[in-house]
């Protein structure tokens, strides 16, 4: 990392800091070879998505549109090296910035001297060096990379460098992966939109005017241009989720304290009322599994002590729902806000083919006050009342960006505690988690993400969805129907999944979520994926993963897109 980079703390204005931020990451893109074409405003469509098959060449279009299991076999078997790979999906990366706003930075140097290696391994031992050879991973950029900077979001913060990769980089890294580039993030981290002021906007690639959610908007963006086949998010109301989503592809939260966190960086550091979980995200439902064992079988629990000591359990997995029927839960409505018409009706679809499957029970889930459980988890966000978040922001003396305002100033449950109020709300927690847990008759719940597909930018206010996992720490997978929001399929009012005529919202999120659809209908989010979640019960995630792909198959739909 240059030493001469520019700081508040030298004396320059946030604007300054910033437009450095963006050259640097100008800089390194500027490295590819051959050049990517520039693009103007008037050559990006709304809908980007076809545009790399435009720009790329036949060669990279036939690595990166691949599947990742595709990439990992001819990667081990020495049929496509490592330095080929890894350039390819640099260029890829690249052109999606230009798309989408998605990228802080390419790690060329690094990426290709790793890349290097890798090939010089296997062309020697005739074998790879681990289960990820030399497939590259995308990085959230609050995931620490040694000698990179560490920013968090906040302005004032560039300058802080990384010593070391983060614990869970240096499980991959021995698994044989490859770090190419990083990714954007929102002020504060705690959006489910991705808006800063060192980078500004990251856009989703399917429709610019609607948000790839957050706080990992950048890897979301980025996995659907496919510009990375596998990165890493995390998620502490549903931060994974929420962009896996918006962007169609597949995002898996754990149970918190499974997977390291040591190395990434945020305000509030060391609070535990409410603990972020980091995970993988991928264009492959395999490829959650390949991740999350390939960090596991590292057994980093014994090197960040915090950690559960709990291996891969793929066998007991698999004996799961050996000689019976995975019982579903079904919750199309959280009983807060109502989902918009095409998530409804992409729901209906899937659980259609569920009941019609010998493998699956499906059973309606009431949803148990979850209007409360969001009052829980908002009041343990910001425990010291938001101080550490604005002082952060107040270092440069940068905006609050819209959100960030919202979930600071505008959120009602934002408090200082002290300790004995803390103590009160940790105790309310806890006996929200046990009243849940006595009504979990399931294997797994399967419900939407978001009360809409992607939303228009700056108006993601409903975390509820998402957020609710987060508190009961349950572990969580997006995934895609590969349906998209549709004028033919959503814009009829008349339709059985359509808003009731005369609807009376329920309170204030439902109305704001009301509003948003009658404002802009069907065709204001014409063609956002329409994804799905399933949630499965605390610690039990490899179950979790195995009752996704026997849903997946019983609903007719591909692990990989």
């Amino acid at each position: 990392m240059s030493t001469d980079i520019v700081t508040i703390a030298g004396g320059a204005t946030w604007q300054e800091v910033a437009a450095d931020r963006q050259r640097h990451r100008d800089a390194t893109i500027a490295q590819l070879e051959p050049p990517l074409p520039e693009l103007s405003a008037s050559e990006i469509p709304l809908n980007t998505i076809a545009l790399p098959k435009k720009i790329l060449s036949e060669g990279e279009l036939t690595i990166t549109d691949t599947t990742l299991e595709n990439l990992i076999e001819k990667l081990a078997s020495g049929h496509w090296t490592s330095t080929a790979v890894i350039k390819v999906f640099m260029r890829r990366a690249g052109l999606a910035q230009k798309l989408t706003n998605c990228v802080t930075e390419l790690l060329p140097e690094r990426a290709l001297k790793r890349a290097e290696e890798l090939d010089a391994y296997i062309a020697t031992n005739k074998k790879p060096v681990g289960p990820l050879h030399g497939v590259p991973i995308s990085v959230k950029e609050h995931v620490g990379i040694a000698d990179c900077d560490l920013n968090a979001g906040f302005v004032g913060w560039v300058g802080t460098v990384a010593k070391e990769d983060s614990h869970i980089l240096q499980c991959l890294w021995d698994a044989g992966a490859v770090l190419y580039v990083r990714t954007t993030q929102p002020q504060t981290l705690m959006q489910i939109e991705t808006s800063s002021n060192l980078y500004g906007t990251t856009v989703n690639p399917y429709n610019t005017s609607l948000t790839p959610g957050g706080s990992s908007g950048g890897e979301g963006a980025l996995l659907g241009l496919r510009g990375s086949l596998l990165g890493i998010g995390t998620d502490i109301g549903g931060s994974i989720r929420s962009p896996a989503a918006n962007n169609g592809v597949f995002g898996f939260k754990p149970t918190s304290l499974r997977l390291p966190v040591r190395g990434w960086t945020a305000t509030m550091a060391g609070a535990e009322h409410v603990i972020a979980a980091i995970g993988p995200m991928s264009t492959s439902l395999a490829g959650l599994k390949l991740f999350t064992q390939a960090v596991l079988d590292r057994e980093p629990w014994l090197r960040e002590p915090t950690l559960i000591p709990i291996p891969w359990r793929e066998e007991e997995a698999r004996r799961a729902y050996e000689g019976r029927r995975v019982r579903v839960g079904v919750m199309v409505d959280d009983g807060v806000v109502m989902p918009h018409p095409p998530v409804k009706r992409a729901m209906a679809g899937v659980v259609e083919k569920l009941r019609k499957s010998p493998n699956v029970e499906v059973v309606e889930w009431k949803p148990w006050d979850h209007d409360r459980a969001w009052s829980i988890i908002a009041s343990l966000y910001f425990c010291d009342g938001g101080a550490d978040e604005l002082a952060a922001i107040n270092t440069s003396g940068e905006p609050l960006r819209p959100l960030s305002h919202w979930i600071l100033k505008e959120n009602p449950h934002v408090r200082r505690h002290t300790i004995e109020s803390l103590w009160a709300a940790n105790l309310e927690r806890d006996a929200y988690r046990t009243g849940y847990a006595e009504r979990w008759d399931i294997d797994v719940l399967l419900c939407p993400v978001g009360p809409g597909a992607a939303p228009k930018l700056e108006t993601s206010r409903y975390w509820g969805y998402t957020a609710q996992w987060n508190l009961l720490d349950y572990p969580a997978v997006v995934f895609p129907t590969r349906d998209c929001v549709s004028v033919d399929k959503d814009g009829d009012e008349g339709s059985e999944h359509a808003y009731p005529l005369g609807y009376s919202p329920r309170g204030e999120s439902d109305k704001y979520n009301y509003e948003l659809w009658r404002e802009h209908g069907a065709e204001g989010y014409k063609d956002a994926p329409i994804s799905l979640q399933l949630v499965g019960g605390r610690y039990q995630d490899e179950k979790l993963l195995r009752a996704l792909e026997i849903l997946m198959d019983a609903a007719e739909l591909p692990r990989s897109i």
